[in-house]
């Protein structure tokens, strides 16, 4: 049965990143960070049986009362039936038409350089064949397990690893299936341990385990892993000890070592705690208005909602490229979320987008990738990039707001910079003439096409010697 589902909306969390950022000292690690921040742009995928129904990835089972979490359709008014059909949608996930090649090939010519897979959300349903649980994707209880593909994860990293792509792995640290996470004997009263750990220090050491068990299956059988991207801020050491916020401590530190003696330089992110292990921060479904010193991603949605949603809204092109640009702009990367459908695909939109993003990266890549930040920075419609080696300035100029094509001014002053005497200034290999700060624009530039979203003035610096 499919249930009718209007659940579009997005949980936003209050993410409370304590204190300074603190920088990894392991040499490995920092050059991974390197590599990671030159790419700059990447894809998240959120993936589950939950896609059949078109409801929000998990939070329907979450007994809290957020906008995020409403249940709807025929179980709507009984929680526990409501999760047991929730969970039996296992016995129906089989998308026959999932074919991650074609995902890494529209992704890549989209211009995306790293992509992170959900293996395992809070519900609890592994994406991967895990040794620890029944539940999940490579289950006789799953009818895709008969297909030579079915140990999903494993085939998503293989196909985008060879296209060339970062490869990062999303884990859940919650997992609300878990018998030792969400105990039988107790009901679950929101998204917590529903027991105290300290009371009972077996039962949660067996989640631990399990836990470890878990990182460590997709650490050391899945290829090259570049990324441990962990969700579920509120599974952390808490002092407070007080309910509903137990002291979750999961050990990161045991976590860690295990997972970079096996992915030597791996990035650990455990988003929304703060210190050692996270190696950089993750605002959610936001831009942050100024530029930041330490290494972060703005994980968006392309459409409304992180898993599929069948007519969901899906952003306009113009405006995922004018994000991606401030993003970078302001010393970030963009990693742009597609919820896949339960057949195994894109919305025939989302490829539109990726498409449109694609064409605009193969004429302005050079902007972004490998790009540093750049005070002024930027605002309204301007910012700035430069080279690494900061031979180029790069100046975008943006169309406006839900306008797709860019027309240019007789002149554009570029506010807080100078440009450099005998530099040159290229659009699009055409000269550009410029004075101090102002940028004189040829007629024929002023009245013909010059591109769509965004333009990008190159400026190099005069060559001396």
């Amino acid at each position: 049965m499919r249930l009718l589902c209007l659940l579009l909306l997005v949980p936003a969390f209050a993410f409370a990143q304590e204190g300074p950022y603190v920088p990894p000292t392991d040499t490995a690690v920092q050059h991974k960070i390197a590599w990671w921040q030159d790419l700059k742009f990447g894809l998240l995928m959120h993936w589950g049986p939950y896609s059949e129904w078109g409801v929000v990835e998990s939070w329907s089972i979450c007994p809290e009362d957020e906008g995020w979490t409403q249940r709807r359709g025929p179980y709507a008014n009984d929680y526990f039936s409501y999760k047991k059909a929730y969970e039996n949608l296992q016995t129906t996930f089989n998308p026959t038409s999932f074919d991650p090649t074609r995902w890494a090939s529209a992704a890549w010519a989209a211009g995306m350089r790293y992509v992170v897979f959900t293996t395992k959300h809070h519900d609890g349903f592994c994406m991967f064949d895990t040794h620890e649980t029944d539940y999940k994707v490579t289950s006789p209880h799953t009818p895709f397990s008969s297909s030579p593909r079915a140990n999903v994860a494993l085939e998503v990293f293989k196909a985008f690893r060879t296209q060339g792509f970062g490869i990062g792995a999303y884990f859940s640290k919650p997992d609300w299936h878990s018998n030792d996470y969400w105990w039988s004997y107790f009901p679950p009263l929101n998204r917590n341990v529903n027991y105290d750990p300290a009371k009972y220090p077996a039962r949660w050491q067996a989640f631990k385990d399990y836990t470890y068990n878990q990182i460590k299956e997709l650490m050391s059988g899945y290829g090259r892993m570049d990324i441990l991207w962990l969700d579920g801020g509120w599974v952390c050491p808490d002092a407070a000890n007080k309910p509903p916020h137990y002291n979750q401590d999961i050990d990161m530190a045991h976590i860690s070592s295990m997972a970079r003696g096996l992915q030597p330089g791996l990035i650990v992110v455990d988003r929304a705690v703060g210190g050692p292990y996270e190696n950089y921060r993750t605002p959610e479904q936001s831009v942050p208005d100024h530029p930041l010193s330490y290494p972060w991603e703005t994980c968006m949605t392309m459409g409304d909602s992180w898993s599929y949603v069948p007519g969901d809204h899906y952003k306009p092109s113009s405006q995922l490229i004018h994000t991606l640009i401030r993003i970078v702009a302001w010393g970030g990367n963009f990693l742009l979320n597609i919820g896949p459908s339960p057949a195994g695909d894109f919305d025939t939109v989302a490829y539109a987008r990726l498409r449109d993003i694609g064409s605009w990266m193969s004429v302005n890549g050079s902007a972004i990738y490998g790009s540093r930040m750049m005070a002024p920075y930027g605002h309204d419609r301007l910012f700035y990039t430069r080279s690494a080696d900061s031979s180029t300035v790069y100046a975008f100029y943006l169309s406006p707001d839900k306008v797709d094509t860019v027309s240019l001014p007789a002149t554009i002053t570029l506010e807080g910079f100078t440009i450099a005497p005998g530099s040159t200034v290229t659009l699009n290999g055409v000269r550009i003439p410029f004075s101090g700060s102002t940028l004189q624009i040829p007629r024929r530039l002023q009245t013909g096409f010059v591109g769509r979203y965004a333009v990008v003035f190159a400026i190099k610096a005069p060559k001396h010697g």
